[in-house]
């Protein structure tokens, strides 16, 4: 028999895709989602230890696949593996954090979870809204350049 304990009448699902390659072609060091599950847990016991919030979520190892246009006709394209942090905010032990807390938390992990896993990108989803994080100096396989 289970009893119902807590409810919310919105869910807040929130995602954090990167890659588990560091740096672009074979050369790179290739990290597992075991280095993401650590590295999350120690950010999660961090705050707790400082009566601070933060989020829980599952980790899923998968893989992106992308194209880009390569000049008149051409197109490149490729894949690589990846992995989620996904949740949704809980209802029981973060229903009182506002919409802008949720936001600065994946903030900081996705920047926690990035320069451990030595991602340029990174891609953050909660409720309707997407961000795109890229690394300051850094540029993409395309061209694609932050100052």
């Amino acid at each position: 028999m289970y009893k119902l304990v807590s409810s919310s009448s919105c869910v807040r699902s929130f995602s954090i895709l990167l890659g588990l390659a560091e740096g672009y072609g074979s050369e790179g060091k290739i990290h597992d989602e075991f280095k993401v599950v650590e590295v999350a847990l120690a950010w999660m016991k961090d705050r707790a230890a400082d009566g601070k919030p933060y989020l829980t979520g599952m980790v899923s190892k998968g893989t992106v696949v992308y194209a880009w246009p390569d000049g008149p006709g051409k197109v490149g394209g490729g894949f690589e593996s990846s992995v989620e942090f996904r949740g949704e905010v809980s209802p029981l032990y973060n229903a009182n954090l506002s919409n802008g807390e949720v936001i600065v938390l994946l903030f900081e992990l996705a920047r926690i979870l990035g320069a451990a896993l030595g991602q340029n990108r990174i891609y953050i989803v909660y409720c309707d809204k997407m961000w795109i994080l890229q690394q300051e100096s850094s540029e993409t396989p395309t061209g694609e350049k932050v100052e």
